[in-house]
């Protein structure tokens, strides 16, 4: 019975897709005598928890006593944007809490179910626990690593080419292209080199219309893009650019760039940075030698391969290029295999 419940909440937390961040998605069902009585979701950031959403929701107050609660997340002991849900769920007289995980986040971590026990509710925990913690994959990854979630994607051909060189060269068909503009908006951030900035000229724009679209951030060394005022990075402003680089002279920008300077440029020092504006999940979009410092560094969780049909050859630019010296083979687990179109799509996660 607590799994059919749980059921109902994960379902409710869902509502709140693309419109929590830094938030995670979390559902909430109140039951008596095995009767949902109310149902609510943490539906935006700064707005009220699930728990409070639910309470408010109950058409017969009167029935909260001595009920069930069923919770996605561990409910928050701590003032922050909203007052704790703890208080708010021992005064309305619930007297059972079923939580599907604990909160990794610090500021919570334990601390609910803990003040609850100490109050006297009977609290239950890990219920449906892998089918929640999917749910919020990067916030509970974010909170136990310390760093985003990192997802390295790359289209290619049959012979390992991502493009011509030094050429912008569309490979895949309509079907990835949409599902890879889906994909970016289940991140919030996308990365890119200095030179796909300047040869594709992307938008790293999304099919989906998120409260928070995915921040667009640029590897550059040298400073090369901030000379080309003309590209889409700078005209469009639907969301923050953070342009990395070493390059130390003040050039003036739009209000939603952001240059960030260190005299060496490393991967640690970019996720350093990111981790500290919590973004909790980063999509990299390449190029080749973006890629392989990424996979060289170790800060990588999950490949996301689209394979076209198509062969180039020659002197076209191969995917995950480096100088570096290479002596053994990196294995991915998990593996799914999907065809999209005449394209396949191929996801391993990092061993």
């Amino acid at each position: 019975m607590h799994e059919t419940f749980m059921r109902l909440a994960i379902k409710e937390a869902l509502k709140g897709k693309g419109k929590t961040f830094t938030n995670p998605l979390v559902g909430a069902v109140i039951v008596k005598d095995d009767q949902v009585i109310a149902k609510g979701a943490h539906l935006a950031y700064g707005q009220p928890h699930a728990e409070k959403n639910a309470l408010t929701s109950c058409e017969t107050p009167e029935k909260l006593l001595n009920s069930t609660l069923y919770v996605t997340l561990e409910p928050c002991h701590h003032y922050g944007k909203q007052p704790p849900c703890t208080q708010a769920i021992l005064e309305s007289g619930i007297k059972r809490v079923v939580i599907g995980q604990l909160d990794p986040n610090p500021l919570v971590a334990g601390k609910g179910k803990q003040y609850l026990e100490e109050q006297g509710l009977e609290v239950i925990t890990g219920v449906l626990e892998e089918e929640v913690r999917r749910l919020n994959r990067h916030y509970n990854f974010y909170h136990e690593q310390q760093r985003p979630f990192i997802t390295l994607k790359q289209a290619m051909t049959l012979d390992g080419k991502i493009a011509l060189a030094g050429q912008r060269t569309p490979l895949t068909g309509e079907e990835a292209l949409k599902r890879v503009r889906k994909e970016r908006g289940h991140y919030q951030a996308i990365l890119i080199g200095s030179q796909t900035a300047l040869i594709d000229n992307p938008t790293l724009g999304t099919t989906d219309e998120d409260k928070f679209p995915p921040y667009r951030v640029v590897l550059d060394r040298k400073g090369e893009v901030l000379a080309h005022k003309e590209l889409v990075l700078f005209q469009a402003d639907s969301s923050p650019v953070l342009i990395f680089t070493e390059r130390d002279d003040e050039i003036p920008l739009p209000e939603h760039v952001e240059v960030i300077r260190n005299q060496v440029l490393s991967l640690s020092f970019v996720v350093t940075e990111l981790t500290k504006r919590n973004i909790q999940s980063l999509y990299v979009e390449g190029g080749a030698i973006i890629h392989d410092a990424f996979l060289a560094s170790g800060y990588w969780d999950e490949l996301v391969t689209y394979l076209a049909p198509k062969i180039i050859g020659g002197n076209g630019t191969a995917s995950f290029t480096g100088a570096r010296l290479v002596e053994q083979v990196t294995a991915l687990s998990g593996v799914s295999i999907e065809q999209l179109g005449s394209d396949i799509r191929i996801v391993g996660r990092r061993v």
